[in-house]
């Protein structure tokens, strides 16, 4: 009898749907304070999941929800820079 693997799932913070963890790309505070993307999903900090679409990053960006979830306010310059790399990763 073969064993089912349990998927594990996250929310986005744009559009509140649950999705599995791999479909999803993770917005990284680093201990040194630094917000990246982390596309591995594997790199040491606190994350915050969001779907690969520059609207669901948009629609955090309304609803505070990246803030909210890493926990520190996050300036302007900081999303620009996410968008940017959304666009050269082909999301």
């Amino acid at each position: 009898m073969s064993e089912v693997r349990k998927v594990p799932m996250r929310t986005c913070v744009g559009c509140r749907e649950k999705k599995a963890k791999k479909e999803l790309i993770r917005i990284l505070r680093t201990p040194d304070g630094e917000i990246r993307l982390d596309f591995t999903g594997r790199q040491n900090g606190r994350g915050a999941y969001i779907c690969a679409d520059a609207a669901c990053l948009a629609k955090a960006r309304k609803n505070h929800g990246v803030e909210r979830s890493l926990g520190c306010a996050i300036p302007p310059e900081v999303f620009d820079r996410l968008e940017e790399e959304l666009k050269q990763n082909g999301q």
